[in-house]
């Protein structure tokens, strides 16, 4: 499937080939729902997604550095050294790494705006240094680098019916939905890093604050101020889902049922969590493997009827392409 994903998306050169195999790698073992759901898109569309993946993974595996223990000064160099990558491999080329070659290619092929890579970089670099935030706008700042900007790098691979510009909101939003549900199924494991992704303000509505959920994350013993925090977030989480939806409608009709399952499957999360009772603090919730075949099989259905018809290339790069990374907007 690899080659007929590159051959379809016109990638021919050999290096280019390995680099964009790699990025799909790290998709298929990292991120199960999202390689699931990427399946079901047009066959030349799939391997500009998988670099966006692979860039975003390799940054966040950076950020986290679960087995080598290193500083948070030695993986913000790392990070620094990762984004000067990129603006190289924008200007001139000639970069060493795999991931990077393939997003700097991607995003010269589909003119992706690279200040979308700069927030990207500067909301990983945050998580080195931030760990909490006090209320859910805080939170919404952090996110615009780390999951709304996704959504809008997405946007020029899936293609639109409307105007970007016009899609681009709810596209930000999609991303940030999917970001809070994966924030609330792993907020143990987040808490172990040290790390409290849900608004401290929502929390503390609840009585909740971070020595309590550490008390019930080592002892293994629930209570019901955690437990009614945790429903206000999956609450609040779902809001952003609604906001999301339309804008689903707005794009081609031979990407929708991709982004459909997408966001199916995203949703199935917050539906296991609550089935679970909201124990996220003591197990992960996850969507039984026979209900993701299920969505996928109907989200397969609407695919084939959605490409009847001429089968649309991706855009030709424009002139010029997108070549330097810009600072973060304020």
């Amino acid at each position: 499937m690899t080659r007929r994903e590159l051959d379809a998306a016109g990638i021919s050169d050999p290096g280019l080939r390995a680099d964009y195999t790699r990025c799909r790698r790290l998709n298929a073992r990292h991120g199960k729902t999202y390689f699931l759901a990427t399946r079901l898109l047009p066959l030349e569309r799939r391997s500009a997604v998988h670099a966006l993946y692979g860039f975003a993974r390799w940054a966040d595996d950076i950020v986290d550095d679960l087995d080598r223990g290193r500083t948070p000064d030695e993986r913000d160099r790392l990070l620094s050294g990762l984004e000067r990558d990129l603006v190289q491999q924008l200007k001139i080329g000639g970069g060493d790494e795999p991931v990077v070659r393939a997003v700097a290619d991607t995003a010269e092929r589909l003119n992706i705006d690279s200040a979308l890579f700069a927030d990207f970089l500067a909301s990983m670099r945050d998580d080195l240094t931030v760990t909490d935030y006090p209320t859910y706008a805080d939170l919404r700042s952090y996110m615009h680098g780390s999951a709304a900007v996704i959504g809008l790098q997405m946007l020029p691979v899936l293609g639109t019916v409307v105007p970007q510009e016009e899609a681009a909101p709810y596209a930000a939003d999609l991303g940030v939905a999917f970001q809070l549900t994966n924030f609330l199924r792993d907020v143990g494991e987040d808490l172990d890093r040290g790390r409290v992704y849900l608004p401290a303000d929502l929390l503390a509505a609840h009585g909740v604050d971070r020595e309590l959920m550490e008390w019930s994350r080592r002892t293994g013993r629930g209570d019901r101020r955690i437990r009614a925090a945790f429903v206000a977030a999956e609450a609040m989480t779902r809001d952003v889902y609604r906001a999301a939806e339309p804008g689903i409608e707005m794009l081609d009709p031979r990407v929708r049922p991709c982004i459909r399952t997408a966001f199916t499957l995203y949703g199935g999360i917050l539906d296991a969590i609550a089935q679970h009772d909201y124990t996220v603090l003591h197990r992960r919730a996850v969507v039984p493997r026979r209900r993701r075949a299920a969505t996928a099989g109907a989200g397969l259905v609407r695919v084939i009827g959605a490409r009847w018809g001429a089968r649309r290339p991706l855009p030709r790069p424009l002139p010029g392409g997108a070549r330097e990374l810009r600072g973060r907007e304020q």
